[in-house]
């Protein structure tokens, strides 16, 4: 039988269940012929027919929301040598992108277990996003015997040191997720599975930001957690955009710390602080949440232009209501998969090359208000 350990502190949030639940819709979407995306590795725009992206300006598309989260994955031609894999997983904070990411790896070892392949994981994560909390978990982890310890680094220069550590205590460690610390950080992790482009990500959502606002006026930033490398090189594309336009200027920079609420108090605070704020730029899942709430409750909806990350249920209505601009969506699915699918081949004792490579490189796709209903649809079975 196929086991899997997951304590409960990962089931919190109501993102996973309600996903789950819609992707034998989207399997059916599949048969039906729909043509799903690859894994390429780069933000892509999803723009009407006929239109291109030029100069680095990006007009407002939408996109089919099967070409953006791909749910048809199968197991590659690799024979595991091992019948049975033990693996554990942690990441920054619980919360539902995570869940999504644990829905392709049960669906990884669904698979595994079909060819006779045992595949057992904890995946767990704190109830708030911590670096010394991961230590914990990767410390406690290491004396378990698990074949392959993956990691979504909660802060590069503090979870760094640990991983060279487990690894020079011969223990296998991969990073996985959105955040990866790597051979340029002086991480000897093995290999990364995920989102290679956060930067540009951040980039692209902030040049359609400018573009909306006709390349004026004064942005604020919600980036997330302080030292996650996925919200910190967001928010260095959202800078860097923004400084190549002599009329636009950053007025506010605040760490929510991946929370909904602590988003909704500072975009609060920027509104009340900054009268002639025209945009809003979010660098997680969480905070375009919090700030289309402030933007509502302060009635300047139409007047503030949001963009940001992610498939988040009450996101993806603010977008179809025209509250948030754009969202950037991350395949997650694809992420948990092919995780499960490095970590056996790392266990095996194969290092990155013909086998795999060092990085798996995941999408990441951007929608706008016409590309709303129908993610809806697919994700949460929500039909307008």
């Amino acid at each position: 039988m196929y086991r899997k350990k997951v304590k409960k502190e990962t089931r919190k949030g109501n993102g996973k269940g309600k996903i789950r639940a819609y992707i034998a819709s989207v399997l059916v979407m599949v048969v039906c012929g729909c043509v799903l995306m690859g894994c390429n590795g780069k933000t892509e725009e999803q723009l009407p027919e006929g239109e291109a992206v030029s100069n680095g300006q990006m007009p407002a598309g939408g996109g089919n929301a099967a070409d953006i989260i791909e749910f048809d994955h199968l197991l590659e031609e690799y024979v595991p040598l091992k019948e049975e894999y033990n693996f554990y997983f942690t990441y920054k904070t619980v919360h539902p992108w995570w869940d999504a990411v644990a829905i392709g790896m049960e669906d990884a070892a669904k698979q595994y277990e079909e060819m006779g392949v045992i595949i057992n994981y904890e995946y767990l994560a704190p109830n708030a996003a911590s670096a010394q909390d991961q230590i914990l978990r990767l410390q406690d982890a290491s004396g378990c015997g698990f074949d392959v310890i993956g990691v979504d680094v909660a802060d590069v220069d503090i979870i760094t040191p640990v991983i060279n550590e487990l690894m020079e205590n011969g223990q296998k460690v991969m990073t996985f997720s959105s955040s990866d610390a790597g051979k340029e950080d002086g991480c000897d992790r093995i290999a990364y599975v995920g989102n290679t482009h956060n930067y540009e990500d951040g980039a692209t959502l902030t040049e359609a930001l400018c573009e909306k606002l006709a390349y004026q006026g004064e942005v604020a930033v919600l980036v997330g957690t302080k030292g996650a490398p996925c919200h910190e090189d967001r928010a260095l594309g959202v800078q860097d955009v923004i400084a190549k336009y002599p009329d636009m200027k950053i007025v506010e920079i605040a760490y929510d710390e991946d929370s909904v609420e602590k988003a909704y108090e500072f975009t609060k605070a920027f509104l009340k602080e900054n009268p002639n704020l025209k945009g809003i730029a979010c660098c997680n899942m969480s905070n375009p949440v919090g700030a289309a709430r402030a933007v509502i409750e302060a009635g300047k909806e139409g007047d503030i232009v949001i963009v940001g990350m992610d498939h988040d249920r009450e996101a993806l209505r603010y977008l179809q209501d025209g509250v948030i601009y754009a969202l950037g969506v991350q395949d997650c699915y694809s992420i948990g998969f092919d995780t499960i699918q490095v970590a056996v081949k790392i266990a095996d004792g194969h290092f990155p090359g013909d086998v795999y490579p060092e990085k798996t490189e995941e999408s990441t796709t951007i929608i706008y208000q016409d590309g709303a209903a129908e993610m809806l649809q697919v994700l949460y079975g929500e039909i307008h």
